[in-house]
């Protein structure tokens, strides 16, 4: 996904070889372009699988034809152009070089060994590019990368090559191959192959392990630019340090500060206040899988709302677009075409692909924020949709919000069955009975435009008193 440029130029150069996976019915998706360009420019020849021919409606021969056509559009050698084929499905367990089915995936096994060249065997001085981090709390921090030239040995001395040109003197302590799932000590490792070093320090991806004597530094790992930012701050709520282990601002700023020495595509800056920081990204879901893996750590944080960065070119301002791809039911088409416009996205391509209509746009990336979840509810959960950007182009003018205001507590404290019960037709609710709000808290979306202040938190008033004509109780 472009999202993660960086990781897949990292790790697609550590790879002699590469599979394109495609599905049999859905054909080359807009992620697929972009790796397989990755790919196709490091020189890489891809072994083609079509997976899923077991689907109802699906178009082996016509997916074939659009890889080939894709090949194309990017460029590809003449011998890349020649890829080798597989066929199967893998939920039943089989590939096969034509669509009859077999027993097994040995057909693909076959094809890899054929295909995927050894690794080149370059003699000369040591070279080696670090392209990944790994971490050990005994160990510490672990450099892991392909040695591009002559061998690395354990207790050598090597010169570290750093982006902004310093050379630093270090001795390598431990190296490591990979075996299956784990690592497994050895003393030497030659050119073409895959280890992790120990004992190296304030080392970065893209740094050049050289020759002491002799140190020459390979090309440094170029990285898509930002394209979006987003502001992170410590948790200022009524319920601050209720749930998570890791609350300040410090804590916050080292947990950032060391995602971007393994992730090369995020950058964080400080912002005006001392208590945030402006964190940029590839896209919403580049920062969206951070957020989320930092609140499993037990990071408590406040999220602003996503921003796309803008630039002036010549004179004129230009924002992100994305080609953004819908499967859907021909039946919910017309929602989904409805939805994307309004967003500011113009309908490329449209296509039927047996009871699904196929629809390609060009969308900024502004549209996309809050797309998914409205689509989701307008197709009944119907819709798949990718995207990946494009370029920058001119402005396309303010979208429009949501026209809907929000119902807003009133009272801190736990919300009750018999208020929320009492307050649906006035909106949709985001909390369930039982759960604690505080006073401000936006607690659901409201059906009218304006915003109201609700008591959501009001419990039913018992008496001795019965009335068998009123019902008050909650529904």
């Amino acid at each position: 996904h472009s999202d993660f440029g960086g990781e897949v130029e990292r790790v697609l150069k550590m790879a002699d070889g590469v599979l394109l996976l495609v599905d049999a019915f859905e054909g080359p998706m807009p992620q697929t372009r972009f790796v397989l360009q990755k790919a196709l420019a490091l020189g890489l020849k891809p072994i083609v699988v079509i997976n899923k021919v077991d689907k109802e409606n699906c178009r082996p021969d016509e997916v074939h034809d659009a890889v080939f056509e894709l090949f194309f559009n990017l460029d590809a050698t003449e011998e890349q152009l020649d890829f080798p084929t597989i066929y199967g499905s893998s939920k039943n367990g089989w590939m096969n070089t034509s669509l009859t089915q077999t027993e097994n995936i040995l057909p693909l096994l076959d094809a890899v060994i054929q295909y995927v060249p050894e690794p080149k065997k370059n003699e000369g001085t040591t070279q080696m590019q670090i392209t990944s981090l790994d971490y050990s709390s005994f160990l510490g921090r672990i450099a892991v990368g392909k040695v591009a030239r002559g061998s690395v040995k354990e207790n050598q001395q090597i010169a570290l090559m750093q982006a902004d040109g310093t050379v630093k003197k270090m001795k390598i302590k431990e190296l490591y191959v990979f075996e299956g799932m784990g690592k497994k000590k050895v003393a030497e490792v030659f050119a073409g192959d895959i280890c992790a070093i120990v004992g190296l320090e304030s080392f970065n991806i893209g740094d050049t392990i050289a020759d002491v004597d002799n140190p020459e530094a390979l090309p440094v790992i170029s990285v898509d630019e930002p394209t979006m930012s987003m502001l992170f701050g410590i948790n200022n709520s009524p319920f601050f340090g209720k749930e998570g282990k890791f609350v300040t601002s410090r804590h916050l700023r080292d947990r950032l500060m060391k995602e971007t020495e393994k992730n090369l595509a995020l950058k964080v800056e400080d912002s005006d206040n001392a208590d945030s920081f402006n964190v940029y990204g590839r896209g919403i879901l580049h920062l969206g899988i951070l957020i989320e893996t930092m609140r499993r750590e037990g990071f408590e944080l406040t999220i602003g709302q996503p921003q796309v960065l803008v630039k002036q070119i010549n004179g004129q301002r230009h924002e992100p677009y994305e080609m953004l791809v819908v499967d859907v039911p021909s039946e919910y088409s017309g929602k989904v075409i409805d939805l994307v416009t309004q967003k500011k996205g113009e309908m490329l391509v449209m296509e039927t692909k047996g009871e699904m209509q196929h629809l390609e746009f060009d969308i900024p990336s502004r549209g996309l924020i809050g797309l998914r979840s409205n689509m989701l509810t307008s197709t009944a959960g119907e819709a798949v949709m990718a995207h990946r950007f494009t370029e920058y182009k001119p402005w396309k003018g303010p979208i429009p919000g949501r026209n809907n205001g929000v119902l807003i507590s009133k009272s801190t404290e736990k919300t009750t069955g018999y208020s929320i019960d009492k307050l649906q037709d006035r909106g949709r609710f985001f909390v369930d009975p039982g759960e604690e709000v505080y006073t401000g808290q936006i607690i659901a979306e409201h059906i009218k435009p304006g915003d109201l202040v609700v008591n959501a938190t009001e419990a039913k008033k018992l008496t001795n008193h019965r009335a068998s004509g009123s019902d008050d109780a909650s529904k």
